[in-house]
């Protein structure tokens, strides 16, 4: 199986390749736009970030999947405050299938932060002191103190996109 993921970043490169263990993909890291904002601010953004990075990864390669990952924040009708949501897109060329990761609560004063027009990952250096948190346990990690880190969180988001192509019409009734 050959994937390509649109991105870089080692923890979404990592997450494909922990997900699609299985299968012995060979996984191949493409730098592509999402074409969204550096912090997309809904569902609708992160989704269609996911799907841009998915179809631009599979077009610039001759892989036989693109894989797209976007991490996004949200207001969610029905909870308080602001969520960190996570999306991934597949596409074969054909068709694209879409899943979505974990969501987890944001502090108050790292929603404030990004209102104001910040990014997650910034953000989160400057409250941890770290950098580059957004390749490493992302705020997904610190925020769960290490019960998920953004590996296991964007790799079931890619689980829930890929699920499609790994199972037949028969296995899904």
């Amino acid at each position: 199986m050959d994937v390509a993921v649109g991105s870089t970043n080692p923890v979404k490169v990592d997450a494909v390749e922990r997900t699609l263990e299985r299968f012995e993909p060979t996984v191949t890291a493409v730098a592509v736009d999402s074409g969204v904002p550096e912090q997309p601010w809904s569902i609708d953004e992160t989704v269609t970030g996911a799907e841009n990075r998915a179809r631009r990864a599979r077009t610039a390669t001759d892989a036989e999947y693109g894989v797209g990952l976007e991490g996004g924040v949200t207001h969610l009708d029905g909870v308080p405050g602001l969520s960190l949501i996570m999306w991934a897109a597949v596409t074969d060329g054909e068709r694209i299938e879409r899943g979505g990761g974990p969501t987890l609560p944001l502090p108050d004063d790292v929603a404030a932060r990004l209102e104001d027009g910040a990014e997650l990952g910034p953000v989160m250096d400057d409250r941890l002191g770290t950098d580059g948190i957004a390749e490493a346990d992302g705020a997904a990690g610190v925020l769960t103190a290490g019960l998920t880190s953004r590996t296991q969180a964007l790799g079931e988001a890619v689980a829930c996109a890929f699920g499609p192509f790994v199972t037949s019409s028969a296995d899904s009734q």
